[in-house]
């Protein structure tokens, strides 16, 4: 077998030009999402630090980098098919940078900001030369590959100037690059997505949606197990014990109605708008879920009686709330399936509305009762589709 023809010397190649590219996610993208498990777990920790308006907008802000980030990335590796020996090294050293990025998650405010910063533009200069590499050999004719390659170079500098800056003009320059990054995709005529051969493996991204959301997902298990083992699972009541067990349930309804409605689909067309829509809800899923996540390590704190901790009870209202509507965003955007028929939008906005009632009352209930409201607003969105369809199927029989 000659070199060029074996996947670990063969090429880069953009897959409108392959022969036989599939969707299905490659082991070395599959290591690179494993330092995201941590990244997700820190960021968590670090909204459980700083539940304050402020400390959300921080964690909301370094959660978009990071989800930008992995997502460029993925989107490079959805474009091209890369597996030879140089990408590998080129990804282990991606992974090294985000790295980095999450050893510096707790103290990202003050001394640490320096470090996640030069982290995160050496993470987005990698980006650049991946694409300045398929131009370089020639695997990319058109204008796609260098001008995304110039992009993401010269936003890495801007990255790493913010690094040097005093507060708070180190984090408006930061955050200004961050909103570049997704202009230079989306700005009419000269964005990225204006050119035809930017058009990545939508099955792809859908899988790599789907595995991120699960590593997003999963950080409530962490949260919950962890809140209850330093807290000593032999020394706490049954009911928290109760409440420890309806959180881990929680956490599963909620891949359950993603997998279910929109888990792994497609978009329904390549226009422009749809793919912007698409991606910008997966942003915001993932986003919700992690607080979600978080609020959950409320229910290790309290028993059936009092009143849920307040500020892990706003986040996870808010964040079940912000969850559901970002599936029916999601749901708007991607192929119709079957299961489209009963999950409604009525119904994603009952639990919305359902969700954000708990929030009025939670200060004035039990926990009890308001694990009971919570939990109808998110069992009643697969409850009510899973019903209605047995139901209509059971007549079609």
């Amino acid at each position: 077998m000659a070199l060029e023809n074996h996947p670990m010397w063969r090429l880069p190649k953009h897959h409108l030009d392959h022969d036989d590219a599939h969707d299905h996610v490659h082991w070395v993208e599959l290591f690179y999402d494993l330092i995201h498990v941590v990244i997700i777990f820190l960021l968590g920790n670090f909204l459980s630090d700083h539940l304050t308006v402020n400390g959300f907008l921080a964690f909301a802000g370094l959660f978009i980098a990071v989800w930008f980030a992995w997502a460029d990335s993925s989107v490079f590796n959805s474009l091209y098919v890369s597996t030879d020996v140089k990408h590998r090294l080129i990804m282990s050293c991606q992974i090294v940078t985000a790295m980095v990025m999450a050893a510096s998650i707790p103290h990202v405010l003050d001394k640490g900001w320096m470090y996640f910063a030069l982290a995160y533009a050496a993470n987005r200069m990698i980006t650049a030369y991946l694409y300045h590499r398929t131009n370089r050999l020639g695997v990319e004719a058109t204008v796609l590959s260098r001008t995304v390659s110039r992009n993401f170079f010269i936003l890495a500098i801007v990255f790493a100037i913010s690094a040097f800056l005093p507060e708070p003009f180190n984090f408006l320059l930061f955050g200004l690059a961050i909103v570049s990054i997704q202009l230079l995709y989306m700005l009419p005529k000269v964005g990225v997505l204006e050119c035809k051969r930017f058009l990545p493996r939508l099955g792809h991204m859908s899988e790599r949606f789907a595995l991120l959301l699960l590593i997003v997902v999963g950080e409530g298990f962490f949260k919950l197990v962890i809140t209850l083992s330093e807290k000593g699972v032999y020394k706490v009541t049954p009911e928290v014990l109760f409440n420890f067990m309806f959180g881990g349930i929680a956490v599963f309804v909620h891949c359950w109605i993603y997998f279910d409605f929109v888990g792994n689909g497609k978009p329904k067309n390549q226009e422009k708008w749809t793919l912007v829509n698409w991606w910008l809800a997966h942003l915001f899923l993932m986003l919700s879920a992690v607080m979600v996540g978080v609020a959950l390590a409320g229910e290790v704190k309290v028993g059936f009686w009092d009143p849920y901790p307040l500020k892990y009870g706003a986040i996870g209202c808010i964040g079940l709330a912000s969850y559901l509507l970002c599936l029916l965003w999601i749901q708007f955007n991607i192929e119709e399936r079957i299961a489209h028929r009963f999950a409604t939008a009525k119904v994603r906005i009952f639990g919305v509305v359902l969700a954000l009632a708990t929030l009025l009352v939670l200060p004035y209930v039990p926990a009890l009762v308001g694990n009971l409201l919570w939990g109808t607003a998110l069992i009643s969105q697969i409850a009510i589709p899973v019903t209605r369809a047995y139901l209509t199927f059971s007549k079609e029989e």
